[in-house]
């Protein structure tokens, strides 16, 4: 197993993120409702939300008070069965625990009073037309993309043959210009030098580029190039999910390098496990073919289908006498 600091990670992966409100509101083209509470401070630190059900009946334990407040359908239908003082008072003690934000769904009616406790308690309101679990499902995904813990590491991301392959190894061992090879076989590019990781679930590692230098490509003894310029659209992408890291290694005449592929070699990123592989350098060798071959064989055994433990089985059929001789071998 390869930790993360052979891989060239830095950045502080238990970082906390934010995401500003604004975004928010531009992302889901929520409406404001509040137009004197000031959202351009607002950020949210978690991607999971809240229905107050429980605490408009009063119940505050364990009330997270950093998370996004959604009212739908049922919790609307409720405040409308209350007596006037009973629904405002409820209705107060919610805004005083100086939550983000709430967002009314189905484009309810907002209760006066509501309007009234946000402007109070600097609270912002908003709304959308969009069904209350729709609108939920979807802001989940969205925030925990955006706040996902995250790393920098230092390589090329592309997408071959549909898996996503992160090429690290020392500075100048050739990771830019076995991209640049690729990219012109027709594969995608996501990014050069600097490779954002974010880790969006246990299983699921996403890697895009920093903006100001997105799609561009460093060579030693050219410069920089602009990939989308230079091959067009259709050789870039804007995100992949990881599934292989390849680490491109000087050639060591004395090291035993794997010949076989068994047992698989993972690396950890993030506290996931990514399969990886060492390749060593010398010359003569394609690092591009190399790196298509990885993909495929990565592809094969997610179908099902190990060359490795065919190769194994076929073997030991043969020691066994189970192999005819006219069998292929």
């Amino acid at each position: 197993m390869t930790g993360l600091q052979a891989s060239g990670a830095f950045n502080n992966p238990g970082e906390e993120h934010a995401v500003p409100l604004s975004s928010v509101i531009q992302e889901f083209k929520l409406e404001l409702l509040t137009p004197a509470v000031c959202v351009d401070s607002r950020e949210l630190t978690r991607a999971n939300i809240n229905r107050p059900a429980l605490q408009l009946a009063g119940f505050f334990d364990y009330f997270d008070t950093k998370r996004l407040q959604i009212m739908g359908m049922v919790e609307h239908t409720y405040l409308q069965g209350l007596d006037d003082g009973q629904r405002k008072n409820n209705l107060r003690r919610i805004f005083q625990h100086e939550i983000p934000a709430m967002v009314v769904c189905r484009g309810l009616e907002v209760f006066p009073e509501m309007l009234k406790y946000a402007e109070e308690y600097g609270v912002p309101i908003l709304t959308t037309d969009s069904a209350t679990t729709d609108f939920i499902s979807e802001i989940i995904r969205w925030m925990k993309v955006q706040l996902a813990p995250r790393i920098t590491m230092h390589g090329c991301l592309l997408d071959i043959y549909g898996v996503g392959i992160l090429i690290i190894g020392e500075s100048g061992i050739g990771k830019s210009e076995t991209a640049l090879e690729l990219i012109k076989r027709g594969h995608r590019f996501i990014a050069d030098d600097a490779v954002e990781v974010r880790r969006v679930s246990a299983e699921t590692l996403i890697g895009s580029c920093p903006a100001n230098i997105r799609y561009f490509l460093e060579l030693r003894g050219i410069g920089i190039i602009d990939i989308m310029q230079m091959f067009g659209v259709q050789s870039i992408k804007p995100t992949q999910a990881i599934e292989l890291i390849i680490s491109l290694e000087l050639w060591e005449k004395d090291r035993i390098y794997d010949r076989i592929g068994q047992p698989e070699q993972f690396t950890e990123v993030l506290g996931n496990q990514v399969n990886s592989h060492s390749i060593p350098i010398r010359p003569g060798r394609s690092l591009a073919i190399l790196c298509e071959s990885a993909a495929i064989n990565h592809r094969q055994k997610k179908m099902g289908y190990n060359a490795a433990e065919a190769l194994t089985e076929r073997v030991m059929k043969k020691a066994s006498g189970g192999l005819k001789v006219h069998d292929p071998f």
